[in-house]
């Protein structure tokens, strides 16, 4: 019986080893799953925040600004120079902007003078460079004489040619002028700015005293 008593003694002694063993494989298992939890979503907290982040898109590079010809700053526009003769009050040359029109040319002379008739002044047309205004007066007549062969009466109408307006096909209309002359007639009016007298187409090369003489009753300044 001492036997017995002994056997569960020992029984019972063994028993709150066993359960402790019991509750720290327990333990253990706990910790293993919470970490497992754990890094499971830690795993989704990253896969989220990456995924949910806008993708950054570079901003492509401005090019750049190369000055060429074509983008330069235009240059000043040339004047437009017009002889305005007769009834105004400030007759002569008078310089304007490209693209002014007859009424403007008047209104830089000063105004028309006095109550003269302007109907055959178109005021909104257009100014030509080197072109002449005639207010209120018609163009001089050209005295009768003869002109070079095979030419045209010079000016058209019977007018006189203005040296400081004449195109080159005009100048080379006139008796004794052909295309050389009448280019070397502009190169002088470029070179010296207008003629202030008849007289002075004798510094022009290839006039010479009976080219003159042919040439005075057809031109005027």
């Amino acid at each position: 019986m001492w036997a017995s008593t002994q056997a569960d003694s020992d029984s019972e002694a063994s028993e709150p080893g066993s359960a402790s063993v019991q509750t720290k494989a327990l333990t253990n298992r706990h910790i293993l799953v919470v970490g497992a939890v754990l890094v499971a979503a830690l795993v989704l907290t990253m896969w989220w925040l990456l995924s949910g982040k806008p993708e950054r898109i570079e901003a492509a590079p401005k090019p750049a600004l190369i000055a060429s010809a074509s983008t330069a700053a235009p240059k000043t526009p040339a004047i437009v120079v017009v002889d305005v003769v007769g009834k105004v009050k400030t007759p002569g040359i008078v310089e304007l902007a490209p693209g002014s029109r007859v009424i403007d040319a008047l209104k830089a002379a000063g105004g028309i003078k006095g109550k003269p008739d302007t109907t055959a002044l178109n005021m909104a047309r257009v100014l030509s460079d080197g072109e002449q205004i005639l207010v209120g007066i018609k163009p001089v007549q050209g005295t009768v004489g003869s002109t070079t062969p095979g030419k045209p009466a010079p000016g058209g109408n019977g007018a006189k040619v203005n040296l400081n307006a004449a195109t080159i096909e005009q100048l080379d209309a006139l008796p004794g002028v052909g295309p050389v002359t009448a280019n070397a007639i502009i190169s002088w009016r470029d070179e010296h700015g207008r003629f202030s007298r008849i007289e002075e187409l004798m510094e022009v090369k290839g006039i010479g005293p009976a080219t003159m003489a042919d040439l005075k009753p057809f031109v005027m300044i």
